[in-house]
């Protein structure tokens, strides 16, 4: 493994003191092959792949980790069916080969199995659209074998009775239930835990990554980076900038036109659903390609999701859903449920805003979510569009084109057969502990648990919270948080539901200042 010199070579251990000495570095040599602007899960994965090719590279992010789009998703590794319904067929086919690279070779220790349920319902499916959505079960089917996703992996398409169904998601409609179509798809147990598995990784293979710097005066070999923390600033120059800030991207490249959409999802009680094991699957009335999906997720809740809506104007921070948002998820998924969910069982909300190229009118809907990368007038390379699961392809094509534009002396990307840190194959891992060891923890972090334990104690953080002080103590001492509300939002999803945080909140307070000592 081909690493920078330094105090940190070999390690994936992130640190405040690791920034501060990164940052010193930076200025006393002031060159890079490659400055990486962005740390979402498409820029961690381009400091990766550049990092693994042997680049000497650096990755900026003005916030934190999955501080945007990367943290809001659906958490689905999807095959690309959706795709296929509207005849992207090329869009469809990456999805599934990158779903199958995740879950097999990149991150499985991250990403599950989930059957998706679609209800055999009167009245909840129009005449005929129970035979589209099998063909498409089915096409979903052919996309997985040619993809090489092995069938034990994700089983193929088949049709249930009303009772099964019912153990999947004991929610759902019993009158009139004629069953259930069922196929399975990729979940992340959590889409910011990938992003910061990804950063680790590249920093393990020798990238410097540093939160809380932005990118100022940015061309296409140079960048002025200033220290959110001190406001200090330098100079660097690089042999190629690659901007992966989402759909901040055209405030880093003003050539560059995006038409953001928000997907908003509702968090409720799992218990509210009876604990499904599956998601739940509604058809959006009117279309034949969207659903609601109401899918089960860590910390005993269910996500109920997701709109495509038209978000223009400024991009915030943390976008927030809408009213009539929030009622048309409720109304849909409640077509398919024995009892209604209302506002009172909506425990959080989020929102996040899809980075879609701009392709003129139409609904953000039909707007494609091909990725595309970008050489803008003063020579920045942009990589945008596309979506969390094809995150690795889109990687490996920035880097392509930056070697291909710029001449660097980079090695074949072989990110398709990486494991990241955490994953089985990845050297610092070890098998997943048979006891001793909460199991929403090794869920969270694969073959590091035992090393997660060591940091601290197994005992929540706080009453009825599956999260252990160990990951609170880790997530500053080698995840690279820096605060509070990093730990709660990101290295945890502590924070998605707000009670959660206030009740979590003082321990990991406290947690955060300890460490801050060592």
């Amino acid at each position: 493994m081909t690493t920078n010199a330094g105090p940190f070579a070999g390690t994936s251990r992130l640190t405040a003191r690791r920034r501060e000495v990164e940052l010193d570095a930076l200025a006393a040599a002031p060159s890079v092959d490659l400055l990486v602007i962005g740390g979402g899960v498409t820029g961690a994965g381009v400091a990766l792949d550049a990092a693994a090719r042997g680049l000497r590279v650096a990755l900026v992010e003005a916030r934190d980790l999955a501080f945007g789009t990367s943290r809001w998703s659906s958490k689905l590794v999807h095959g690309g069916l959706r795709y296929l319904a509207s005849g992207r067929i090329g869009v469809a086919r990456e999805s599934a080969v990158e779903r199958g690279v995740l879950m097999t070779r990149t991150a499985p220790h991250l990403v599950r199995s989930l059957p998706q349920l679609v209800p055999l319902l009167p009245g909840l499916l129009r005449p005929g659209q129970a035979s589209l959505v099998r063909a498409g079960f089915l096409a979903g089917d052919a996309l997985r074998l040619s993809a090489g996703t092995p069938g034990a992996l994700l089983p193929r398409m088949r049709r249930i009775d009303a009772a099964r169904a019912r153990q999947l998601v004991p929610a759902v409609r019993a009158e009139g239930l004629a069953g259930a179509l069922v196929a399975h798809d990729g979940q992340l147990v959590d889409d910011a835990r990938l992003v910061v598995a990804l950063a680790r990784t590249a920093a393990q293979y020798g990238a410097t990554v540093l939160t809380r710097v932005r990118a100022e005066e940015v061309t296409g070999t140079s960048a002025r980076l200033v220290d959110g923390l001190t406001g200090q600033s330098l100079v660097l120059t690089a042999g190629a900038v690659v901007n992966a800030t989402g759909v901040w991207a055209g405030e880093v490249d003003p050539s560059i036109r995006l038409r953001p959409s928000r997907g908003t999802h509702l968090l409720v009680d799992a218990a509210a659903l009876g604990h499904p094991v599956a998601a739940l699957t509604v058809p959006v009335p009117g279309s034949t390609s969207r659903f609601v999906f109401a899918l089960p997720q860590q910390l005993g809740r269910v996500a109920i999701g997701l709109t495509d809506e038209d978000a223009p104007g400024p991009i915030p921070d943390e976008p927030r859903p809408t009213e009539a948002e929030l009622d048309f998820l409720l109304d849909t998924v409640n077509a398919a449920l024995t009892t209604a969910l209302t506002r009172a069982d909506v425990r959080g909300a989020y929102a996040g805003l899809r980075p879609l190229i701009d392709t003129g009118g139409g609904s953000t809907a039909d707007i494609s979510r091909q990725h595309a990368v970008l050489e803008s007038p003063s020579g920045v390379i942009t990589v945008v569009g596309g979506k969390l699961t094809t995150y690795r392809r889109m990687a490996e094509d920035a880097v392509d084109t930056a070697v291909r534009l710029r001449g660097l002396p980079a090695r074949a990307c072989w990110t398709a057969r990486l494991p990241l840190v955490g994953a089985p194959g990845h050297r610092d891992s070890r098998p997943a502990p048979a006891g001793g060891v909460p199991a929403s923890l090794v869920a969270r972090h694969g073959g590091a648990a035992r090393e997660v334990l060591a940091a601290g104690g197994a005992e929540p953080i706080a009453e009825g919270i599956d999260v252990t002080r160990a990951e609170i103590v880790y997530a500053v001492t080698h995840e690279g948080a820096l605060d509070t509300s990093d730990v709660l939002h990101r290295r945890t999803r502590i924070g998605l539901v707000a009670q959660d945080a206030d009740r979590a909140r003082a321990g990991v307070e406290e947690i955060v200042a300890q460490c801050r000592t060592r």
